[in-house]
């Protein structure tokens, strides 16, 4: 009976720590697509502005 606890409670803290590292692996990865999407939208929102500029520029020149 002993043998099947201390596997049980060993079998536990396994599942546990598998947990833990996939719940860190989706925080990274989530952390990486958010960066990202910031990283695009900033380049969307200069290309935009640029676009505008030069936009303005041509038609006042």
């Amino acid at each position: 009976m002993q043998g099947i606890i201390k596997t049980s409670v060993g079998l536990t803290l396994e599942v546990k720590r598998a947990a833990i590292e996939a719940g860190e692996e989706i925080q990274d990865l989530t952390a990486q697509v958010a960066a990202e999407k910031r990283a695009n939208s900033a380049r969307t929102r200069r290309a935009k502005a640029d676009g505008e500029v030069t936009a303005q520029g041509a038609t006042a020149g």
